[in-house]
């Protein structure tokens, strides 16, 4: 296939998002095989089906890098709670949070958490999406946790998407381990992790560090096994407090360290000396009603690459949109819309481990998204708007 005649973002370096005003791309195989200048178009491509874009804008798909999407249940009466005056850690504290998720997500079936996740996934696919990645996390018990994963998997054998999964067993701690978080780890989360990596079901290791959930000391016990395992790992850090989880993150070489919020120049330089993507969740600030943002300008200037996500959970984050994502990006934090778009393509996919998404360039798959827009600046700046005209994932239009 070819397309012509349109504005192609390649997120590939140059200009100002890649841009190549006037553009074609050539798609065989899956894979985009030239794009450049349509004036530069090789002559032997010219004989292909050809699209005409009219001027539309191209960008790599979109990738959402950080998701729950896998949950039994809802909390919207805690969201209700939050807005009579409980805080998160009240309302975890008190049983609900993530433990109330718990509890549903062990009654649902394997099937019934994969019909609920879809319908997420598909709000993600209608926006561009073409890569998620997917949790565990609200198990707690070794089962549950694996029918998850099972379920997370199952999400890219029933959509045209691209999935990730990441163990999350450190969590939080069940209610029948109160007090006893290593325990916890020892008899739950370790094991748990030992079967889903045995089950082929885990692509990246995840922990929550914070005070309400687990300590340094104890998210380095489950990223050593990780380790002994050959997983990479990642880690929800400095949410709502400054634990040193995005040094202890760094020290790993974590993929990414997420959330941020409490994050300072030292977590930046230790970050970028590792390579660890931020990756910012503006959904769970704004849910959370936080008043203390990421340390933006730190990452900007230690060039941290950023992502931008969406959080999607039943809790703090009860968003799907991908879009609005980037829109709270730029401003609630003053990233800039090309910093929010390369936050949801090239840093999304760095924060997957994923080398072959995320740009616009030759040997990469033809992951795209066509925008019915003029310049790529628009899908940041609007809000409660999809402009997506056509999505790509393989190749296939």
């Amino acid at each position: 296939m070819l397309l012509t005649n349109a504005v192609l973002a390649t997120m590939d370096g140059g200009a100002a998002y890649g841009l190549v005003p006037r553009g074609a791309l050539v798609i065989e195989a899956g894979q985009i095989a030239w794009s450049g200048s349509e004036a530069d178009l090789p002559s032997h491509y010219r004989k292909l089906e050809t699209l005409d874009l009219e001027g539309r804008v191209v960008t790599p798909a979109l990738i959402d890098c950080h998701t729950h999407i896998v949950h039994g249940g809802n909390r919207a009466r805690e969201f209700e709670m939050r807005l009579e005056g409980a805080t998160y850690e009240e309302i975890a504290r008190a049983g609900g949070g993530i433990v109330s998720t718990v509890a549903a997500t062990r009654a649902a079936s394997e099937s019934e958490l994969l019909a609920s996740a879809l319908r997420r996934v598909d709000a993600m696919i209608a926006e561009g999406v073409s890569t998620i990645e997917i949790k565990s996390g609200y198990g707690l018990d070794i089962d549950t946790e694996l029918k998850m994963l099972r379920a997370a998997r199952a999400v890219a054998s029933q959509r045209p998407v691209r999935v990730r999964t990441s163990y999350l067993g450190a969590h939080a701690v069940p209610p029948e381990y109160k007090d006893r978080a290593d325990a916890y780890i020892d008899e739950v989360c370790i094991p748990g992790l030992e079967a889903a990596h045995a089950g082929g079901l885990v692509d990246a290791v995840d922990g929550f560090c914070e005070g309400i959930a687990f300590s340094p000391q104890q998210i380095a016990r489950v990223f050593d096994h990780a380790k002994s395992l050959g997983v990479p790992v990642k880690l929800h850090a400095e949410q709502l407090s400054n634990l040193g989880g995005a040094q202890l993150a760094a020290g790993y070489g974590a993929l990414s360290a997420d959330h941020l919020e409490y994050a300072n120049e030292q977590d930046a330089r230790a970050m970028a000396a590792s390579g660890t993507v931020a990756v910012i969740l503006p959904g769970a600030f704004y849910t959370l009603r936080e008043t203390t943002a990421p340390p933006i300008a730190a990452f900007r200037a230690h060039g941290v690459p950023m992502a931008v996500a969406t959080d999607c959970n039943p809790g703090s984050s009860p968003m799907s949109s991908l879009l609005l994502s980037m829109n709270m990006a730029c401003t609630l934090f003053r990233m800039t819309p090309e910093e929010a778009l390369a936050g949801v393509t090239t840093n999304a996919a760095r924060a997957l481990g994923l080398e072959d998404a995320g740009r616009i360039r030759p040997g990469l798959r033809a992951d795209l998204a066509i925008w019915d827009i003029s310049h790529p600046s628009e899908l940041a700046y609007r809000i409660g708007y999809n402009p997506l005209w056509k999505r790509i994932f393989g190749g296939a239009l």
